[in-house]
């Protein structure tokens, strides 16, 4: 199914309302005490905005399923379910599930797991410790805002219960993930800067360049949400993936669709990644993709142009669709791509340094060379942070067309 997120769903807006969530929580708690505290909140947290009627979490044992909590205005649901019922194979399989008919066959009211109506369900976990919640729906709610807001449930939960021993050493991850932040190769008649700054030991933002040949660059920039080793764990994946993908495939949508597919499946993953990747020519031509990443800008004799032409976020989403877009650097033009760091830097009001910010420090440097602009704006964005260590990931890359 191809689901473009809802207005109200946007995926960075929503990660941010999750992140206040788990901020509350403890983790040094039992995984199911850490669940219960969880539905609580979240169902306070979206009940509204995805017409929840009530919700359940379930625990996975050895034969069945037993219930943990339940919260919001329905009776009591059956406290015991076999692992073989129909609505409990629907959601291992799939992951998150919706049940639009109450009365169909595998429908969780007609085993007690919901009241009367449509029902929504997701899991987190492995086997055999896998938690299931369980939505009772109220009217008014629709297909593509419910599936997309479970979908980053579940993916942002999944990523908080990794298992302490799959995070490893935080010295060995920094050094692979500083071998897969490259300098930019010599690209005849541009000059290429860049810079990524972790908030942590690792961090969750990427640049990458694939040189082809002589005659066309790839270049990348994601941002995977939160910091620290999920994301750094996500950014290991994405750039092997888009490496491999493009030189064996040439067609950046169909590659991002796989990695989409791939991300999505994986329970190694952080929550999302924005990703932004384009191939240069060495004429100005650039064709590009943006999957959810905030918009390059393109600085020219007419005015600030933004690249958005693409899709949503990886990761969420089982499918997703992303279109081409096409841009010219002409001579003396610039590209730049940052990612949140850079823009969402807060003053001691609380004030973000912000897109306005950045288009002003470009603007006053424009005829710089591309290392003096990078310079020019991490110096800025220290300035209005008044040098505070950072609070997220910070990324630059700035391409000057001679």
């Amino acid at each position: 199914m191809d689901v473009m997120a809802s207005p109200r769903f946007e995926a960075k807006p929503l990660y941010r309302r999750l992140d206040r969530l788990f901020g509350a929580l403890d983790p040094s708690r039992p995984q199911g005490q850490l669940l219960e505290s969880f539905l609580s909140e979240v169902f306070q947290e979206l009940h509204a905005d995805l017409h929840l009627r009530a919700a359940s979490l379930y625990a996975e044992r050895r034969d069945d399923v037993a219930l943990l909590r339940q919260v919001g205005d329905a009776p009591a649901p059956v406290e015991i379910l076999p692992r073989s019922a129909p609505p409990l194979r629907e959601v291992f399989r799939h992951h998150v599930y919706v049940f639009p008919e109450s009365d169909a066959e595998g429908s969780p009211f007609r085993f007690g797991l919901t009241p009367r109506g449509a029902a929504a369900a997701l899991v987190v976990g492995r086997r055999p410790r896998r938690h299931v919640f369980f939505f009772a729906l109220a009217e008014g709610w629709v297909m593509e805002e419910l599936d997309f807001a479970l979908n980053t449930v579940r993916a942002a939960l999944g990523s908080r219960l990794l298992d302490e021993r799959v995070r490893g050493s935080f010295q060995q991850a920094a050094e692979i993930q500083q071998s897969l932040l490259e300098e930019p190769p010599p690209f005849q008649g541009f000059e290429i800067a860049c810079r990524s700054i972790a908030a942590e030991e690792v961090g969750g933002d990427f640049f990458d360049f694939l040189p082809f040949d002589s005659d066309l660059l790839g270049l990348a920039i994601g941002d995977a949400s939160g910091h620290g080793m999920p994301a750094a764990l996500l950014v290991r994946d994405v750039v092997t993936g888009l490496r491999m993908g493009i030189e064996r495939e040439l067609k950046v949508t169909h590659v991002l669709r796989k990695l989409n597919r791939v991300i999505h499946r994986s329970n190694l993953s952080s929550r999302f990644v924005s990703v932004f990747y384009g191939e240069l020519e060495p004429s100005g031509a650039l064709i590009y993709v943006n999957a959810g990443h905030q918009p390059p800008l393109v600085f020219d004799a007419e005015g600030i142009h933004e690249l958005s032409t693409g899709g949503t976020v990886i990761g969420p989403l089982p499918e997703v669709e992303f279109r081409r877009g096409f841009a010219h650097i002409e001579p003396g033009a610039l590209l730049v791509l940052c990612t949140d760091g850079i823009l969402e830097r807060r003053n001691a009001e609380g004030e973000f340094f912000g897109e306005d910010g950045l288009k002003a420090v470009v603007r006053a440097h424009q005829q710089a060379p591309a290392e003096e602009i990078l310079e020019r704006v991490f110096e800025a964005t220290l300035v209005h942070g008044r040098r505070r260590p950072w609070e997220d990931d910070a990324t630059l890359v700035v391409v000057k067309r001679l």
